[in-house]
């Protein structure tokens, strides 16, 4: 068992920034693919970024160049860093964790707006 607590959320003009954290505890956390989605209003949950514990990362093609996830091993702390927000990064974010079966966290709102 996993639990995930998302924290960083909030209202950002467009072209700010803004760092997620997620918080993880319960079970070894260097063993799980961490990973972001997100969902907004009307839509499906998409897949925004993960990070595996060699240190590899990918991206979806919509935030390829302005988020960056990184993980903390030691804190079993993940973070995206998002950069160069736009309005159509508007969403629920919701951390992920992932082994041999997925975990969610609550999600944290971040709206872009002017």
């Amino acid at each position: 068992q996993v639990q995930l607590v998302e924290s960083g959320g909030g209202l950002v003009q467009p072209g700010g920034s803004l760092r997620l954290s997620c918080a993880a505890s319960g079970s070894t956390f260097h063993n799980y693919i961490m990973g972001w989605y997100r969902q907004a209003p009307g839509n499906q949950r998409e897949w925004v970024a993960r990070s595996f514990s060699s240190g590899t990362t990918n991206y979806a093609d919509s935030v390829k160049g302005r988020f960056t996830i990184s993980r903390d091993n030691a804190k079993n702390t993940v973070y995206l860093q998002m950069n160069n927000l736009k309005p159509d990064d508007t969403a629920v974010y919701y951390c992920s964790a992932f082994r041999e079966t997925i975990y969610w966290g609550q999600g944290t709102q971040v709206t872009v707006s002017s």
